[in-house]
């Protein structure tokens, strides 16, 4: 068995259909790592929808209860860029709880993998870009609210700006929000996170892996969080349909083993979730996000993990 916990639900398929965001992907990533014998069917644990409570922790009740009604204006139908249904409403719930408790497992055992979440688009009172729940936000709010960390670092690296999650942590000084990505490319307006790592059109592995290295661990340093949610993109890689960086695979996995080897090292726990990945082949997305679960158990088994409880 695994070190850690793998947390998936057979409805995160937000069922997009023909759509360039394969939502599909969950099912064969969690496919993927059964069939390799990566994991075992003991190694996934289910979770359970957000309750209303833990949403609005991120999200207004007017938002909330649009999605649930499916109420939404024209307006906030297109900005979400996906097709509206029931199956599309439990998905992000689920993504919610299933951040959430990745959150959790990873406090305790040094790393959580959720096979899904990452919907870093979403604001408090709408969605944008294929994301309508901010899941990111509502775990860190509920492991906070819960006594469970005081400080969280939200270390963003997919190829779009975490613009959703930036806007939502812009006042709360308990959380740092750090994001890598493409300067020309979505989201147009881009809400300052705490540390922004703007990169130009083309940038491949040896800068990026420098620019980010540099960046999160100073960040890291300095801000001393109690809990890391990564947010593992996949789209940073070169043959990206909706990306114009040019990571290579291994270039990507390096990317994994930076963020998770200093986490660990520093005695931090880290709550991984996927995020966007929108490859030509699809099946590249599914061992980019694949290969991200093989380095986070490299890690913990080589580097280990002692939570360090050094709270202010």
């Amino acid at each position: 068995m695994l070190p850690f916990r793998l947390v998936y639900h057979e409805h995160y398929d937000l069922h997009f259909g023909d759509h360039v965001f394969p939502s599909k992907k969950f099912k064969w990533l969690h496919d993927r790592l059964l069939h390799t014998h990566f994991a075992v069917a003991a190694d996934f644990v289910t979770p359970d929808p957000a309750a209303d409570a833990d949403l609005l922790l991120a999200h207004d009740r007017a938002w909330i209860d649009k999605l649930a009604a499916g109420t939404l204006t024209y307006q906030e139908a297109v900005q979400l860029e996906v097709p509206y249904s029931s199956r599309l409403v439990e998905g992000f719930w689920l993504a919610a709880g299933g951040s959430t408790l990745t959150a959790q497992l990873a406090i305790g055992d040094g790393i959580g993998y959720n096979v899904g979440g990452g919907f870093h688009h979403a604001y408090p009172d709408h969605g944008e870009g294929f994301c309508a729940i901010n899941d990111i936000a509502v775990a860190v709010r509920r492991v906070q609210r819960d006594g469970l960390v005081a400080r969280a670092m939200v270390v963003d690296c997919d190829v779009h700006h975490g613009n959703g999650t930036a806007a939502i942590f812009a006042d709360d000084a308990s959380v740092f929000t750090l994001s890598i990505h493409q300067f020309n490319n979505y989201p147009a307006l881009k809400p300052p996170s705490d540390l922004d790592i703007h990169l130009a059109d083309g940038t491949a592995d040896d800068e990026y892996l420098e620019r980010l290295g540099s960046g999160y661990r100073a960040a890291l340093k300095m801000f001393r969080p109690e809990l890391i949610v990564y947010v593992a993109g996949a789209d940073p890689y070169c043959e990206d349909q909706l990306g114009g960086l040019s990571l290579s695979l291994a270039g990507l996995r390096e990317r994994d083993r930076l963020v998770i080897r200093a986490a660990l090292e520093a005695g931090v726990p880290v709550a991984i979730v996927l995020a966007g990945g929108y490859a030509q082949n699809v099946e590249d997305t599914v061992t980019i996000h694949a290969n991200t679960a093989h380095v986070a158990k490299q890690e913990l088994e080589h580097v280990g993990y002692r939570r360090e409880r050094t709270r202010d």
